[in-house]
């Protein structure tokens, strides 16, 4: 059985910085991709991040995120910078055995449980 299991969350003032990681058993997604997506009340969930042979980045958080990742450990990370208060949201680990996928959710085969950020002013 496939799981993925977010850490790192927490709650940073704006301009802070956290490191989420999401660590993957069940199979290695060395040859996959894995991902991160945010979702904040009331708003559907974005595409923030994903690695898997390139990263590619929102615009709303290139050059503030960095998404890389661990084979050996089967892990994935997101090390957030210059975060601001929009940044806030729940934020999904997300993983596919496949190279083929990019921004969109419904590619995405494996989903973590999702880790609160929380961002102040």
């Amino acid at each position: 059985q496939v799981q993925l299991v977010e850490s790192g969350g927490g709650s940073v003032q704006a301009g802070g910085s956290l490191r989420l990681a999401c660590a993957a058993s069940g199979r290695s997604f060395a040859t996959g991709v894995m991902g991160w997506f945010r979702q904040a009340p009331g708003k559907e969930r974005e595409f923030v991040a994903r690695i898997g042979g390139s990263k590619v980045y929102a615009d709303s958080v290139e050059g503030r995120f960095t998404i890389s990742r661990d084979n050996a450990k089967n892990t994935v990370y997101l090390q957030m910078a210059s975060l601001k208060p929009e940044d806030t949201a729940v934020y999904y680990c997300a993983a596919s055995t496949s190279r083929l996928v990019f921004r969109d959710p419904g590619a995405y085969d494996y989903w973590g449980q999702g880790t609160q950020v929380t961002v102040s002013s």
